[in-house]
């Protein structure tokens, strides 16, 4: 009898034990929780330009000696500074769309690479968000290349830095 009360209350306390830890404090799975976890550093820049059905790609700023660093605010707004490696600070506001695949920003910036524009992130895909990476990719993606077009395809990628030690 004493054996049957000791194993139920094991097993009682090993399911309290598993229904305390399996209840999420947060959210952390949407995108924007991802987006506003800290400053995303760019890593790289790739642009794939696709003319007559052959494609070239192209890293830009591949020696940029300035940090570029994207931050995204809980309360929609963002930031952007030393966007194309030129020292400047855009800001503006932000906004997903419901299926939280697509990216809307309002920032514009100078920019002095052709491939590049003055309003990068007006409509770019949310290609991936990882907690520690992050890739967009703008452009004119949804079109299909042929021979008489030519489409060209911007990823940016950045990887998230670690909050500062304090």
């Amino acid at each position: 009898m004493k054996n049957k009360i000791r194993v139920v209350i094991v097993l009682g306390l090993a399911l309290i034990g598993l229904i305390g830890n399996s209840c999420k404090k947060d959210n952390p799975g949407t995108v924007s929780s991802v987006l506003t976890a800290g400053n995303w550093q760019l890593a790289n820049i790739l642009v794939t330009t696709t003319t007559n059905l052959v494609s070239i790609t192209d890293t830009i700023n591949a020696t940029c000696g300035l940090t570029q660093l994207l931050t995204f605010n809980t309360d929609n707004t963002c930031t952007y500074t030393n966007y194309d490696c030129l020292a400047q600070t855009a800001s503006g506001h932000w906004s997903l769309s419901a299926d939280q695949l697509t990216l809307s920003s309002d920032m514009t910036f100078k920019f002095t690479t052709q491939a590049l524009s003055a309003n990068p992130f007006a409509n770019a895909q949310v290609f991936n968000a990882g907690q520690y990476s992050l890739v967009l990719q703008t452009g004119n993606y949804n079109v299909i290349p042929t021979t008489t077009n030519s489409v060209t395809v911007v990823r940016y990628g950045f990887i998230r830095q670690k909050a500062p030690i304090k």
